[in-house]
């Protein structure tokens, strides 16, 4: 699947046990060096868990309230089931803010 950064999509997310899987939304931030890598951010409505809130969800293609998770991760473009939506420029804009926050950028 093309997927481009500030893409929302549906993915497997792994259980930190590895016991399972569970389709879940994530947000594209970047392509890795080997062709196929996409890195990606979890999202989650549990929103006690999340570094901050979309405030734009419903447009970026999720049902809930829904916040981003600090959690970056390289996944085989493969695995992306469907894009959903895509992060409205305010809601890239505090990704990007974010995303600099957690690498010390």
């Amino acid at each position: 699947m093309n997927c481009s950064r500030n893409d929302v999509v549906l993915l497997p997310i792994p259980f930190t046990d590895l016991s399972s899987s569970k389709v879940r939304p994530a947000i594209v931030v970047g392509h890795g060096s080997y062709p196929g890598d996409l890195f990606v951010v979890p999202v989650t409505s549990q929103t006690a868990h999340s570094d901050f809130m979309l405030a734009d969800w419903r447009k970026a293609g999720i049902n809930v309230p829904s916040g981003v998770k600090s959690q970056v991760a390289t996944v085989e473009d493969s695995l992306v089931r469907k894009i959903i939506g895509r992060l409205t420029a305010a809601d890239a804009s505090a990704l990007d803010t974010h995303l600099r926050a957690w690498f010390q950028l």
